[in-house]
């Protein structure tokens, strides 16, 4: 599929579009991590599957890094010393055709990430390097006034499960299926969403 911007994508095209990207994209190096960005997508949507976790929170973190490929700032890199708000690109592409427990698992992970490190002190320990260097530029762990501004979200079970799934999807050597797999699930929530 040629690439098309988010403007002309519609509920046909909205899946086609993303398992391009996968294809095009996906084997990119994920920010200093021994996995690539295709296989750390894939391995958050398989461990869900697999701990038979329901379908927002399947493709919540298949889709949750999806905006380092269609931000206008690029892809993070170690050498980053500015965020470059991937969770925004990644949930303003989505937003026209998901619901918003998908978007805010997009949106709000990075903010998940900041609000388990001010929340639960052991989740730092669970970081990679590279996790640590962003969580630096995208303003450390949440102060006590940004954690009960937080707690608000009434996805924010969703949101978190999605976190922990991005922590875990960093295996060098754990099989997954394709984003083709999981892309009639995803249709089945763009089509719920839209009343189809």
């Amino acid at each position: 599929m040629s690439q098309q911007n988010g403007n002309e994508l519609t509920r046909e095209t909205i899946v086609a579009f993303l398992g391009d990207i996968f294809e095009r994209c996906g084997d990119e190096e994920y920010l200093g991590e021994p996995v690539t960005m295709a296989q750390h997508m894939l391995q958050g949507a398989t461990l869900a599957e697999r701990n038979g976790l329901e379908e927002d929170i399947i493709v919540g973190a298949l889709l949750h890094d999806i905006g380092h490929f269609t931000s206008e700032f690029g892809t993070f890199s170690m050498n980053d010393t500015e965020d470059r708000h991937h969770e925004e690109a990644g949930a303003d592409v989505l937003s026209r055709f998901f619901p918003d427990v998908i978007t805010d698992c997009v949106r709000y992970h990075v903010a998940a990430k900041r609000y388990l490190c001010a929340t639960k002190p052991d989740y730092f320990k669970r970081l990679s390097d590279a996790s640590i260097h962003s969580l630096n530029l995208q303003g450390g762990p949440m102060n006590d006034e940004e954690v009960r501004e937080f707690e608000k979200n009434p996805n924010l079970k969703q949101i978190i499960q999605v976190r922990y799934l991005d922590e875990a999807g960093k295996q060098p050597d754990m099989e997954t299926p394709d984003f083709w797999h999981f892309a009639p699930m995803v249709q089945r929530i763009v089509d719920r969403h839209l009343g189809v």
